[in-house]
């Protein structure tokens, strides 16, 4: 049996402590239920979930805080090294990434272990990585940390104990905060998809665009990669759908054309094209709604159908004359049972 052992064992044992004492004295738990859940916990059932499953309650703010400082008084005991507490030794979770990046290790690995570096220190002239670590003992933490990370780049290790607690926080924040920035991440790799400047339209063939024979719209983006004006209108009406927006407006500037749609009853812009190409946008709209390109002066009336995703769409399109080209509105009709946005 290893010290460590030896140790828990004779803290196991103890019937009392003052926090049990506490536990009675708040009314929280009997003496007769407190040693119930003292031996459930010899059986590896931890002293909180025993407690809160016999008293079907959670542990009271400041109980629980009691209980924490035993567990970390109980850990140093136990391991022999200084307690990392998250109320008094805050840690961001940009501090942590940090900290795994720089010992070029992974979160995989600290779940594997269930370690987390902490701090970097100089320790009399030594690079040294302060780890936190639920079981300090961890024969196959210790030696992966050791030998496989830290060693190789002349660092050494000081450990310190986490509660399971606080290392499930500090795991739980990093998951949270690292899946938003890989949502932020994709979604401004999403947007720059989505931008068009004036030489993506260089190449394009203006004078002749022939209509998509029945094609997804989803489908139809990837394949219009050589045909920029089919693959913006196509993203407009994708993105549209997407965003489950009522209206859509095609708005010619004076030195561009403003996409704008209608979300939640509000007007917002959603993208911007060179000047170059307006007539270019305008025309394709018009050619799936199959109005008139010859006729700019007259108010038109059309209707665009397309599948996206499975299902059908329609879009009633109206084309109208301003003062710096054709402005034209689709407004979106879904013809399944789903409802994207307001149609009323």
């Amino acid at each position: 049996m290893t010290d460590s052992s030896r140790r828990r064992t004779a803290l196991v044992a103890q019937s009392t402590t003052p926090f049990c004492n506490q536990l009675i004295q708040a009314g929280y738990i009997s003496p007769e239920q407190l040693q119930q859940a003292l031996n459930a916990r010899k059986s590896g059932k931890s002293l909180t979930e025993a407690l809160e499953s016999l008293t079907g309650k959670p542990l009271p703010p400041e109980l629980a805080r009691q209980y924490k400082k035993q567990q970390l008084f109980e850990q140093k005991i136990i391991y022999g090294v200084e307690a990392f507490d998250l109320e008094i030794d805050q840690i961001s979770v940009e501090e942590l990434r940090q900290m795994i990046n720089t010992l070029e290790t992974s979160i995989e690995t600290c779940k594997r272990h269930r370690f987390i570096p902490v701090q970097t220190i100089d320790d009399r002239g030594i690079p040294t990585v302060l780890i936190a670590m639920v079981t300090p003992d961890n024969l196959s933490a210790l030696d992966e940390l050791k030998n496989q990370i830290l060693r190789p780049k002349g660092w050494a290790l000081q450990r310190r104990v986490i509660t399971q607690g606080d290392y499930d926080k500090l795991i739980s924040a990093y998951s949270d905060e690292d899946v938003k920035r890989k949502q932020v991440e994709a979604s401004k790799r999403e947007q720059e998809k989505l931008q068009f400047g004036a030489a993506e339209f260089e190449a394009a063939e203006l004078e002749e665009i022939e209509e998509s024979a029945g094609l997804d719209l989803a489908d139809e983006i990837d394949q219009a990669e050589t045909a920029p004006v089919i693959k913006a209108v196509n993203i407009v009406l994708a993105k549209a759908l997407s965003e489950g927006v009522s209206d859509i407006h095609v708005e010619p500037q004076e030195h561009e054309m403003r996409i704008r749609m209608r979300k939640d009853g509000v007007l917002q812009e959603y993208f911007r094209f060179p000047k170059k190409v307006v007539p270019a946008i305008t025309s394709r709209f018009k050619i799936l709604a199959e109005l008139d390109i010859a006729e700019r002066r007259q108010a038109q009336d059309g209707r665009i159908r397309r599948r996206f995703k499975g299902r059908t769409v329609d879009f009633r399109v109206n084309s109208l004359p301003s003062r710096y080209g054709e402005k034209i509105v689709l407004r979106i009709l879904d013809s399944s049972s789903t409802q994207l946005g307001s149609t009323s």
